[in-house]
C-alpha cells in the first residue's frame, strides 16, 4: 500500500481532507470515519489518520474528485461546531495508529506508568533548577558504556562508525567518556581555540557583521503578525496559522516512522535544553548566511551546538547560553557577541510561535545534515527523533520554555574568556596610537622651517663655490667642505625629528614595535 500525499484544513464547522491519488480509479474507493478515526482506501493507496478532534456522520459530509489534479476532497462535520483542531500540520503524529499514541509499553508497572503520565501532563518544569551531576564510581565505570543522543537513548553507535567519528563530533570514544569528563574536555578545547586577535578584529571592524544582523528570516515576520493579532484578540491568535510547510517538508513528515519515547523527568529536561542549544546554532547559521545554504552550513550548526558536537547534557538554560556563547566566539568565521544575543532573540521568537515553527526549523536542519556526509549520523541520533517528538508535546511546554529563555541573561563576563579586559586593553592601545599619530603630525609641521634653512645654506655654498672657481684643486676642497656642512645640518635635523616622536611618558616609538607591546 502507498500512503498518499494529503493535507488538512478546517473551518468552524467542517474538517477538510485533501488526498492526492493520481493513479487510482475514482469510482473505486472506500471512506470510513468515526470519532477520531479516519480511513481512506483507493487501490493502491491507503490512508489512516488519528484526528486531534472528533467528527460525526450526520448527512452534511461531502466528497468530490478533481480528475485534472487527481485529488480527492472530503468535508467532514465536526462533532462540536466551533471546536478548534490543534496540530493539523503535524502529519507524522496524525499518521500514528491510535494505539501507538500512548507511551505505555506492552509490559509495565501500573503505578509507575500512571505516575509518569501524570507528571508529563501536570507538572511544570523549573527550567532554572540546579542539578547535581551524577558522580561515577570505580564499579560503575568498569566496562560501562555511556549513553547519548535524543533523551540519552543511544549507545555503542560510534563503535561501529569509527571512520566517520572525527568528521562529526569533537569527542573521542564517547561510548566510554562520562558526561562530566566530556564537559571538562569541551571547556579545555574552547579555551585553547579562542583567538583574541580574531575576536578584536571582528569587534572593531564589524561592517560585515552589522550587515548580516540586518537580515530578517521568516520567523520575524510571522512573530510580528502573531503579536499584532494577540494584541487585538486574546482568543483567536492561537487558531491562526503563522507557519506554512512546503510540499517537500510535508513529504518528509510522511516519511518519518512513528516512535514512542519513554522518557522520565530528567530525560525530558535534557531534551528541552538540548532543543534550545540546537535552535541557537541553527539561528546563527541562518543569520550569517542570510538564509542561504552552503558547504559550511552543516559545519556551523553542529560545531556551535555542544549537544551535537560534544554530546553534552545540560542542566540549566544558563549553561546552554554560556556554551553557545563560548563556541560562537571560538570557532566560526564571524565571532561577535552581538551574534550571540541575536540568536537568543531569534530562538525565543521561534519557541513563542509554537511547535509548528520549531518543527519547520528541525526539518531544515534535518535536510542540511541529510545532504552532508557523514553528518546524517546526527539525524539518526538527534534530529529525526526531535521531529517526531515535537509533534506530540503540549504547546504550553514550549511557551513556558520561551518565557524562561527570555528571562535568562548572558553577559560577556559569563563566557569566561576575559572579553571585557581584552576590549579595554585594545581601546587603550588605540588611544596611545592616536597620540603617536598626533605627535607625528606636529613634527611634520616643523619640517618646512628646517628645510628652508638647509636651502639657504645650500645657496650660500653655491655662491661661495662659484666665487672661488679658478682651479680644479680649490674647487674640490670647497665642495668637500660644503658637503660636510650639509651632513652636519642633516644630522641635527634627524635629532629634531627623533625628539619630536618621544611621547609624554618618555617612551620612544619604534616602527618595528607592535601596538600591543607599546600598550603594555
Amino acid at each position: 500500500m502507498i500512503t498518499p500525499a494529503f493535507e488538512l484544513s478546517q473551518d468552524p464547522d467542517f474538517l477538510t481532507i485533501i488526498i492526492k491519488i493520481p493513479y487510482a480509479r475514482a469510482s473505486e474507493f472506500d471512506v470510513y470515519f468515526e470519532g477520531e478515526d479516519f480511513k481512506f482506501y483507493a487501490k493502491p493507496y491507503f490512508l489512516r489518520l488519528t484526528l486531534p478532534g472528533r467528527i460525526v456522520e450526520d448527512g452534511r459530509e461531502k466528497a468530490s474528485y478533481d480528475t485534472d489534479k487527481g485529488t480527492f476532497t472530503i468535508q467532514l462535520p465536526k462533532e462540536i461546531p466551533g471546536q478548534y483542531f490543534e496540530g493539523l500540520d503535524m502529519l507524522t503524529s496524525l499518521l500514528a495508529p491510535k494505539k501507538l499514541r500512548s507511551a505505555k509499553p506492552l509490559v509495565e508497572e501500573i503505578a509507575a506508568s500512571a505516575q509518569l503520565e501524570e507528571e508529563e501532563e501536570e507538572e511544570e518544569f523549573d527550567w532554572e533548577i540546579e542539578q547535581t551531576a551524577y558522580e561515577e564510581t570505580a564499579e560503575s565505570t568498569l566496562q560501562q558504556q555511556y549513553c547519548y543522543g535524543f533523551g540519552n537513548l543511544h549507545s555503542a553507535v560510534f563503535q561501529r562508525l569509527q571512520d566517520e567519528l572525527s568528521d562529526v563530533i569533537d569527542i573521542k570514544d564517547p561510548d566510554r567518556v562520562p558526561v562530566d569528563e566530556r564537559r571538562r574536555k569541551r571547556l579545555a578545547a574552547e579555551a585553547a581555540k579562542f583567538d583574541p586577535d580574531h575576536y578584536l578584529a571582528d569587534f572593531f571592524e564589524d561592517e560585515a557583521i552589522q550587515h548580516v544582523l540586518k537580515y530578517q528570516p521568516w520567523w520575524i515576520d510571522a512573530h510580528k503578525k502573531k503579536m499584532a493579532l494577540q494584541e487585538e484578540s486574546h482568543q483567536e491568535h492561537d487558531r491562526q496559522t503563522f507557519v506554512v510547510f512546503s510540499e517537500e517538508e510535508r513529504e518528509q513528515l510522511r516519511k518519518f516512522k512513528n516512535k514512542t519515547h519513554l522518557l522520565d523527568k530528567r530525560a525530558r529536561h535534557h531534551i528541552y535544553l538540548s532543543l534550545i542549544d540546537i535552535l541557537l546554532a541553527y539561528c546563527y547559521e541562518i543569520c550569517v548566511n542570510e538564509g542561504d545554504k552552503n558547504v559550511e552550513s552543516s559545519w556551523n550548526v553542529r560545531k556551535l551546538s555542544a549537544t551535537l558536537c560534544w554530546l553534552e547534557s545540560f542542566t540549566s538554560i544558563h549553561d546552554v547560553l554560556v556554551s553557545f556563547g563560548r563556541r560562537v566566539l571560538c570557532y566560526p568565521l564571524y565571532r561577535h557577541f552581538r551574534l550571540v544575543t541575536r540568536a537568543i532573540d531569534d530562538t525565543v521568537m521561534i519557541l513563542q510561535l509554537g511547535k509548528g515553527a520549531v518543527l519547520k526549523c528541525l526539518l531544515d536542519i534535518h535536510k542540511i545534515f541529510r545532504e552532508n556526509d557523514p553528518s546524517y549520523i546526527l539525524n539518526d541520533l538527534f534530529i529525526t527523533d526531535y521531529c517526531i517528538w515535537i509533534q506530540k508535546i503540549k504547546s504550553k511546554k514550549l511557551a513556558a520554555l520561551a518565557e524562561s529563555l527570555q528571562k535568562a541573561t548572558l553577559t560577556k563576563s559569563h563566557v569566561g574568556l576575559e572579553l571585557e579586559e581584552l576590549e579595554a586593553a585594545a581601546v587603550l592601545v588605540q588611544e596611545e596610537e592616536s597620540k603617536l599619530k598626533a605627535a607625528g603630525t606636529v613634527s611634520k609641521q616643523q619640517l618646512p622651517s628646517s628645510e628652508s634653512e638647509t636651502s639657504d645654506s645650500e645657496e650660500s655654498s653655491s655662491t661661495s663655490s662659484s666665487e672661488t672657481e679658478g682651479s680644479d684643486s680649490d674647487e674640490r676642497e670647497s665642495s668637500t667642505s660644503e658637503d660636510g656642512k650639509i651632513n652636519s645640518l642633516q644630522g641635527t635635523l634627524q635629532e629634531e625629528r627623533t625628539a619630536a616622536l618621544i611621547d609624554c611618558n618618555g617612551l620612544r616609538q619604534d616602527t618595528n614595535t607592535s601596538m600591543f607591546e607599546t600598550a603594555f
